[in-house]
């Protein structure tokens, strides 16, 4: 818990999150398995702790809006194309976490915690927790072009 600002402690709290809460994450990984999309140990830990959180927040932040969340995937149900060609193409694997400013961007995160809007394209707002402190905070996420992509598939 001390990894959280008061801040964030606050507004996680408001949203239900306890420390040491724990989440059922089965159907959420049967669900997307079916269609190809498996759960990774980062999305897991993620989800038992956080899944099924929504965060009612507003107004300005850091360097852009304070947007709300819902960390629930099935509210990315149907869009496994979209996280599937991002994996794809960023060389990890994405697992739906839910949406940013109530459907208009989905969440997702890879096996090494980093959180992303996936939209057609695509951003990072950093690993664990610091991700997390990015969304709540209003950090606009860093956008990942063609040239990064292409630069790290390199590597």
């Amino acid at each position: 818990m001390s990894e959280w600002s008061p801040e964030v402690l606050e507004v996680l709290e408001a949203s239900g999150w306890t420390a040491g809460r724990r989440v059922d994450t089965t159907d959420w990984r049967s669900m997307f398995e079916a269609v190809g999309i498996v759960m990774h140990d980062a999305a897991k830990k993620f989800l038992q702790e956080f899944g099924g959180l929504s965060v009612s927040i507003g107004g300005p932040g850091v360097n852009c809006a304070r947007e709300p969340f819902e960390l629930d995937p099935e509210l990315a149900w149907g869009e496994d194309d979209r996280f599937s060609e991002w994996s794809d193409s960023l060389g990890r694997r994405l697992f739906p976490l839910g949406e940013l400013d109530h459907g208009r961007f989905f969440l997702g995160i890879d096996e090494a915690s980093e959180i992303y809007i996936v939209e057609t394209w695509i951003a990072s707002f950093g690993p664990m927790p610091h991700a997390l402190r990015n969304l709540i905070l209003g950090v606009m996420p860093r956008r990942i072009d063609d040239d990064h992509r292409q630069s790290d598939q390199a590597r």
